[in-house]
């Protein structure tokens, strides 16, 4: 199956998103998405192509989405896609899988990465507020992603750190 634009995948598709700690240049980006393209375009589930697709924004997220009305990724087929951005991962020298991670604006409006530690302090500190930009890397489906990717801190789980 095709991979398509993001914008393609009805709101009920499966995705994945993945920060990038830290912010990726453009060279580094480029890299990423020609290897991203090169597994999704092969990218099958128990031998059936998945119509999928991705998305890189804000120089840090690569969103992957399914469309889970032609086809549903399996379990095996999942691993292959984080034994493939494992991979990604050393050669560009960011961590795009490790967990436990918020993504905020600073009061600048750059995108920054904090522990979820490092980000209580940051409240702590009266930096950041339920009013806080933040970007929710939980979201399920491609729906979800467009209505709330970017939401406030107070508006997701993150609120639960304040």
């Amino acid at each position: 199956m095709p991979l398509v634009p993001f914008s393609a995948l009805p709101d009920a598709s499966r995705v994945w998103i993945f920060g990038s700690d830290p912010a990726l240049p453009r060279d580094a980006a480029d890299r990423l998405l020609a290897d991203v393209d090169d597994f999704l375009v092969q990218w099958k589930a128990h031998g059936a192509p998945l119509t999928c697709a991705r998305d890189w924004t804000h120089d840090r997220f690569l969103t992957i989405g399914v469309d889970t009305t032609q086809e549903s990724a399996s379990g095996c087929s999942i691993d292959g896609l984080f034994r493939t951005l494992q991979g990604l991962e050393r050669t560009l020298g960011a961590r795009l899988l490790a967990g436990g991670r918020v993504f905020y604006r600073g009061d600048d409006g750059r995108v920054r990465a904090a522990s979820r530690d490092e980000f209580v302090s940051i409240a702590a500190t009266g930096q950041a507020s339920p009013d806080t930009p933040v970007f929710d890397t939980t979201v399920t489906t491609a729906g979800d992603r467009r209505a709330r990717f970017e939401t406030t801190a107070g508006a997701s789980w993150v609120g639960r750190l304040l």
